[in-house]
């Protein structure tokens, strides 16, 4: 999805200064090539820069003097979205898919709660149990407990008990992961 509109101050917060927006006097100026061309006043930087027609980018302001290169600035907002987009790539997002029980849960509805479960852990999915009481069923706690020990023996062959059953509340929750 394009964006509709840009908003060119946090745009410019995000992205080092170039060319005259550059406020220091003196800068560690580093050629196009990579080459280290020593301390420079700013002008002498920003006309070396202009001489090669690319441009001057401060790339390291908290070293003494500020380090600024000469480089394609284009080139180098591309290469560092690249490098963003990849880093997003890399991240592993695990999710938490939620299966709600109840103390009176017939055997087959149970049985196919534990195939849920089943299929949500192997596609690599963390599985939240949450067995729900309501009203006088919180006096009869450990038909709950009977409950969640019914669907962790269904699933140890599969997964394991990241978090123990707990009563919280109202309800016993519970976290499978993957063996």
């Amino acid at each position: 999805m394009a964006k509709l509109f840009t908003n060119k101050k946090s745009e410019a917060k995000n992205s080092p200064p170039i060319n005259g927006n550059i406020k220091y006097n003196e800068v560690r100026l580093i050629g196009a090539n990579g080459e280290a061309l020593g301390i420079v006043s700013l002008k002498e930087a920003i006309s070396s820069a202009e001489e090669v027609g690319l441009d001057l980018v401060l790339i390291a302001e908290n070293s003494t003097p500020p380090v600024c290169k000469i480089l394609d600035y284009g080139k180098y907002k591309y290469e560092q979205q690249k490098k963003k987009a990849e880093s997003r790539k890399k991240q592993k997002v695990i999710e938490l898919k939620e299966v709600q029980l109840r103390p009176f849960i017939g055997e087959n509805d149970l049985l196919i709660k534990c195939k849920a479960i089943k299929r949500f852990i192997e596609s690599g999915a963390k599985v939240k149990l949450v067995l729900k009481f309501r009203g006088r069923e919180l006096s009869r706690q450990e038909l709950g407990f009977e409950v969640i020990q019914k669907v962790l023996d269904y699933s140890r062959e599969f997964a394991k008990e990241e978090t123990p059953a707990k009563l919280e509340g109202s309800s016993i929750i519970a976290i499978l992961t993957k063996i």
